[in-house]
């Protein structure tokens, strides 16, 4: 057995044969033995049917993949208008006597490398997609006909990288996933892998004698496995039958909404932890992420991300969620969750000390970049803002004075915004007591059911002698929820549930009942929850 490491787009199982995908040179001849307007006029001619084609492909991928990111194709057609790349391409015809297929090709990669080049990983990703327009149009200019890249069989595709139209014109009955050599995780093609659902590694070495193997794609642990040992291959389709078990549930409920018996509508979201859980978010069809835990950004990174770092994962998810609402909870480091750059001191208890928002007011070096990355990904997508650990109207007007500075600044640039729906995390009895002050104040409200349930009852929920006293069900933390809920209601706030507690099916009809508005739970507790809910009818009397 081989195996081999890559970084994982989709957390997902493909079993099957791997198929090595060798793409065909195409052969540019440098000079022209027609005339300069005879090249330009060739040029022209295929631009212009390239264009035809992208937006062939934007209608099969508005069907696949939606909207939001179909667009890359009108962005592929639009590069074909460039002023600075045409004249490029122009330019080398005129002055070099060269032909149109040279002169794209060339250009194509000048544009890829100057792409490349760039610090911003968003940016360095684009690479591809200029590759993508540039070889489009070359093999239009050569006569090169699309090969089939997947044969008769399905099969896991292997190969040096994909580009986004090669990603959607794959046919998917045969396509059990895809393993590539080069690729990055901001790039349109990884965007649309995780969209169409397709389990996908980039960065994996790979050899010619893979070719026809038997493999294992595990998203989840982010290798591969060729000529995988029985033992694991009878563990994996175990893994792979627990998922087709929940695409099963997921067929029987996609598309439908969240609606008891009685016609009580919830949204359902899920949290993730980093950009890399978006993909199970798409898998489970959840209607958006109820919270993106932002610290993990930082506890990945072994100093302080910067604006630009943390805009590129902010955008990505954004737009990979395609207009679906994704609420972005700010820095929550401190207490169990701690980065030693942080250089924060030692404390007796962590839990009650310097955490989360705390740390945000006063270091506002560290806030303000993070609050520009937010503002500037919510022009790709529908982003909203979390302040966690709030416990006073004071720290939720000084974090909105600091959210409006860096408005400022960025409008005083000219970079475009979106709208941005501004809420607080509810954790505290503080919180719950002030809920009506508080609810004046924001937008919507998430209950931090983890820390709720510890504060409340005084117990330290990482302390394993405690388990026995620690009660997730205790009458004093449901009345706080509730308190909460008609709270935020009374002046307009909607409220969700964003802790374990969303997740327990137990108590999805108290919560119901109680008129919380939303529930975000763990990808894969999503399905589930969302078969309770359309399991419950309000309108009769719950069982003792």
């Amino acid at each position: 057995m081989q195996v081999a490491t890559g970084k994982s787009i989709l957390n997902g199982v493909a079993i099957g044969p791997l198929r090595i995908y060798r793409k065909e040179e195409t052969q540019t001849a440098v000079s022209s033995t027609l005339t300069v307007a005879e090249e330009l006029a060739r040029f022209d001619s295929a631009r212009v049917k390239a264009q035809e084609q992208l937006g062939a492909l934007y209608e099969k991928a508005l069907d696949e993949v939606g909207e939001e990111n179909a667009a890359i194709f009108e962005i592929h057609e639009m590069m074909l208008d460039d002023d600075d790349y045409l004249d490029a391409v122009k330019s080398i015809i005129e002055t070099q006597g060269a032909t149109a297929e040279y002169a794209v090709a060339t250009t194509g990669e000048n544009f890829a490398a100057a792409f490349a080049d760039m610090e911003d990983a968003y940016m360095k990703a684009r690479a591809t997609d200029i590759k993508d327009v540039s070889s489009r149009v070359v093999n239009i200019l050569s006569g090169a006909t699309e090969g089939n890249a997947l044969g008769d069989e399905p099969s896991i595709l292997v190969a040096d990288d994909l580009t986004p139209s090669e990603t959607v014109q794959l046919d998917k009955s045969k396509l059990l996933g895809f393993i590539t050599r080069y690729g990055s995780s901001n790039s349109h093609t990884a965007i649309l892998a995780r969209t169409m659902n397709i389990p996908a590694l980039i960065g994996v070495e790979y050899d010619d004698s893979w070719d026809g193997k038997l493999a294992v794609l595990d998203g989840y642990n982010h290798c591969v496995y060729v000529d995988p040992a029985p033992e694991l291959l009878t563990t994996m389709e175990e893994k792979r039958k627990e998922d087709l078990k929940q695409e099963a549930l997921l067929q029987g409920l996609k598309k439908k909404p969240n609606v008891t018996l009685d016609g009580k509508e919830i949204k359902v979201y899920a949290n993730i932890g980093n950009a890399s859980d978006v993909g199970l978010v798409l898998q489970n069809d959840a209607g958006g992420i109820g919270l993106f835990r932002s610290e993990f950004i930082y506890l990945d990174s072994q100093d302080f991300p910067t604006e630009d770092e943390q805009f590129a994962i902010y955008k990505r998810v954004a737009e990979t969620m395609a207009g679906k609402k994704v609420i972005i909870r700010t820095l929550d480091i401190g207490a169990d969750k701690q980065a030693s750059y942080f250089n924060l001191d030692k404390e007796e208890n962590p839990a009650l000390g310097y955490r989360a928002i705390r740390i945000c007011l006063t270091r506002k070096d560290i806030f303000k970049a993070q609050l520009r990355a937010i503002l500037r990904a919510s022009a790709y997508g529908t982003v909203s803002i979390m302040f966690p650990m709030i416990i006073s109207v004071r720290e939720i007007r000084d974090a909105k004075d600091i959210l409006e500075e860096c408005r400022r600044e960025l409008r005083e640039k000219g970079v475009p915004m979106g709208e941005v729906e501004i809420g607080i995390m509810i954790e505290t009895p503080a919180a719950v007591m002030l809920a009506d002050e508080l609810a004046e104040e924001v937008e919507f409200f998430s209950l931090g059911t983890n820390d709720l349930t510890q504060y409340t009852l005084a117990i330290d929920r990482q302390n394993p002698k405690l388990d026995a006293f620690y009660d997730a069900h205790h009458p004093a933390v449901l009345r706080m929820i509730r308190q909460t809920v008609e709270a935020g209601h009374r002046h307009g706030c909607w409220v969700g549930i964003c802790g374990e507690l969303g997740a327990d099916l137990t108590l999805t009809e108290t919560f119901l009942r109680m008129g919380v508005d939303e529930l975000s739970v763990s990808p894969p507790a999503v399905l589930p929850l969302r078969k309770k809910i359309r399991s419950l009818d309000l309108s009769k009397e719950p069982e003792a």
